[in-house]
């Protein structure tokens, strides 16, 4: 029996981590660095940011002067600290809380000092963060649900374009907005069926039917907008947005309140799904037979585990979650349809849950970085940093890319993910 299986981690496995961990902590010195060198030293003193922390009438807060070289100076340091302390520590617990408070410093600072001399208003960046997330979380609950089962959700930016359509579209002929939420998961849960019929019933491999998926409802969706939306814009695509609901006295709490108790109901039903997922998956039957079909499905079977019902079902129910990420990008956000709106957030979602590991909590928490690197982005192009549009607008993907490729590490999806199922 290997050594993995008694529980004994081999050398090379805690060698690596031990390289993965310097590397990480080096690279946090290094922007610590950077931040102390360019934020810091190269700005005259006196020069502030005004911090506006709050817009809640209940408790107006003052909005403090923040000296930049000094604030900026501090963050610097801290994270430098912070880097020192990961490469220096032993043991691969608190790699990720310890990075995530590095980078957290590290951005505080680029924004302060990006802000130098005007006004920040940190609760509306924070509420944005919050906004730009909710597709994002949709789409990487979609992916958990599919790929615990054990089949690969490439098409979750095609589900995001059906139900952004669908949802726009119906919610303008109804005038019932609802009608459009609904509509926008049935167009997801329909595609999610088409990838469960061709992988499952045909062994179609996951990866080209969920790329075909996505060039379908990218095509679809383009032909029907020029076609059919366009010309009856006022009758076709001129739907309504769900109004914010405050929920009461929560909304009043000074910083949190307006940003979490004053959203549309995307976000509340993104947190209800988030939160019933998580404990579904983790401490219910249900989510012991999804995580068993996905890691073992000829166990399962033969103690009586039905594994492809389970994995019909739970493609079908991601493909629904998809769909209302779609929804939320129209009759959620702007108002309209419009081509390609979804602009690959389908694959940020995905990159998400890969970052997360699978598991929705963190696969959220993920979903919340690429949210604040958009809403970033948004920031200092109303602030006008000297960096090219075109450069603020690539913010999400780059963090994307650098998230799954430098800072996720080697992570094991679920056993049976992508294998195709037959009874013998």
């Amino acid at each position: 029996m290997s050594e993995m299986a008694w529980g004994v981690v081999p050398a090379a496995a805690t060698a690596g981590t031990d390289r993965r961990r310097r590397w990480l902590g080096g690279f946090l010195v290094a922007l610590g660095l950077l931040a102390g060198y360019a934020f810091a030293a190269h700005v005259p003193a006196g020069v502030v940011t005004h911090l506006d922390l709050n817009s809640a009438p209940a408790l107006p807060l003052p909005v403090p002067a923040v000296p930049v070289r000094e604030t900026t100076a501090v963050l610097a340091a801290i994270c430098v600290a912070l880097g020192l302390v990961l490469a220096l520590r032993r043991g691969a617990r608190g790699t990720y809380a310890l990075l995530a408070a590095g980078l957290v410093a590290f951005g505080l600072a680029f924004v302060i000092w990006a802000a130098r001399g005007a006004d920040l208003s940190l609760e509306g960046m924070l509420a944005s963060t919050l906004v730009d997330s909710v597709p994002l979380i949709f789409g990487s609950l979609s992916g958990v649900m599919c790929e615990r089962s054990g089949v690969i959700n490439i098409a979750i930016e095609g589900q995001f374009l059906a139900g952004a359509f669908l949802g726009a579209m119906i919610g303008s002929v109804s005038g019932n907005l609802w009608l459009g939420m609904l509509a926008g998961a049935a167009a997801g849960a329909l595609l999610g069926a088409m990838l469960a019929f061709l992988c499952l019933r045909y062994h179609a491999d996951q990866i080209i039917v969920g790329i075909v998926i996505v060039t379908f409802a990218t095509g679809l969706t383009a032909f029907l907008d020029l076609q059919v939306l366009t010309p009856n814009q006022a009758t076709l695509n001129s739907p309504q947005i769900f109004p914010n609901i405050a929920v009461p006295v929560l909304d009043r709490i000074p910083v949190l309140g307006p940003i979490l108790f004053d959203q549309n109901i995307f976000l509340y039903l993104a947190l209800a799904l988030l939160a019933i997922i998580q404990i579904g998956l983790f401490h219910t039957r249900w989510g012991l037979r999804v995580r068993a079909v996905g890691e073992h499905p000829r166990a399962a079977d033969t103690v009586g585990i039905s594994v492809l019902l389970i994995r019909y079902r739970n493609v079908i129910l991601g493909g629904a979650i998809g769909g209302l990420g779609g929804a939320a990008l129209s009759i959620g956000s702007t108002g309209e349809f419009t081509q390609d709106m979804s602009a690959g957030l389908g694959f940020v979602a995905l990159a998400a849950m890969i970052f997360g590991r699978w598991k929705p909590l963190w696969a959220a928490s993920a979903a919340l970085l690429f949210g604040f690197a958009d809403s970033l982005q948004s920031v200092l192009a109303v602030l006008n940093v000297p960096i090219p549009s075109p450069f603020l607008l690539m913010a999400p993907y780059v963090a994307t890319i650098i998230a799954v490729a430098g800072l996720v590490g080697r992570v094991r999806p679920p056993g049976a993910d992508g294998m195709p199922y037959r009874r013998e």
